[in-house]
């Protein structure tokens, strides 16, 4: 029964790992072809002088990630307690930014963030504050994007969290008001002690993704930006290797370095949930 599934991961998620473990320590041609080389992609990418601001960037976009999670668990607390139709129209409103495509939500944050006619700049401006140029200004380009970051995760985790909401037994609640607990000791008592293995889920999701990003920083920036070479992920490095500099070998050796990372990170993330999640 499990047969077609396995087949189906053995051929394209496990070869492809295999191969492109082998192609990182291969060298390409323009026209195909591989030479074995050894180690030198993984030095070339060590001694790379990007790499640096590059993984700074990539640790400070996923820790900020991280902040969607309180968003997500209040609204998801708060949508639990709306009732009649108007929860179908919350739930597809939060959820609209999960489905819509990456290139319009760039667009439209893009348009947000203009330093000049953006409409941030302009509330700002209806209070004396001059705002800055968010996404050409290296001192902001990485908290704007992680702001669209938060903004498009909200729904995908809400989701997740209200699933947990709804699996908490009911007579708790009722018996820490029968003890003269409020609203906000319910939360840390109760709430967020029995959401916490969903709240372990979506920070494992959430570490994995801030770790792989790339398209928010393609399409908000752009090739032309001043801000992108102080803006620059690992995942745009292996962009930049890949498809514009034609070294596969290379991009091979960045994907294995950061699959290595995410795999020691989500060991260390499973290792100290046994101190703070609750299954029971």
């Amino acid at each position: 029964m499990i047969l077609p599934l396995v087949a189906g991961l053995a051929v394209f998620y496990v070869w492809p790992i295999v191969q492109s473990c082998y192609y990182s320590f291969t060298s390409w041609g323009v026209f195909g072809g591989q030479q074995w080389v050894g180690f030198a992609n993984y030095r070339a990418f060590l001694s790379d002088p990007q790499l640096p601001k590059a993984a700074w960037n990539t640790v400070l976009y996923s820790l900020l990630m991280l902040l969607s999670i309180p968003f997500s668990i209040v609204c998801a607390a708060l949508l639990n307690q709306v009732r009649g139709r108007s929860v179908g129209l919350y739930r597809t409103l939060y959820f609209l930014p999960v489905v819509s495509m990456p290139a319009a939500v760039a667009m439209v944050w893009r348009w947000l963030y203009n330093g000049d006619y953006g409409l941030i700049n302009y509330l700002l401006s209806l209070v004396g504050i001059h705002g800055p140029h968010w996404v050409s200004d290296p001192r902001f380009t990485v908290y704007a994007m992680a702001v669209v970051g938060i903004w498009a995760s909200l729904g995908y985790n809400m989701i997740i969290f209200a699933a947990g909401l709804k699996g908490i037994p009911r007579h708790y609640y009722e018996a820490a008001e029968l003890d003269g607990a409020g609203r906000i000791r319910q939360f840390f008592s109760i709430t967020l002690p029995l959401l916490s293995p969903s709240i372990f889920f979506v920070s494992v999701l959430t570490v994995i993704g801030g770790l792989q990003m790339f398209d928010t920083v393609l399409m908000m920036l752009g090739r032309s930006n001043p801000a992108l070479a102080d803006s620059k992920t690992i995942a745009y490095l292996f962009y930049e290797d890949v498809f514009l500099d034609n070294q596969q070998g290379m991009g091979c050796a960045i994907a294995v370095v950061l699959m290595a990372v995410l795999l020691v990170l989500t060991a260390v993330q499973f290792r100290l949930q046994k101190k703070w999640v609750h299954y029971e």
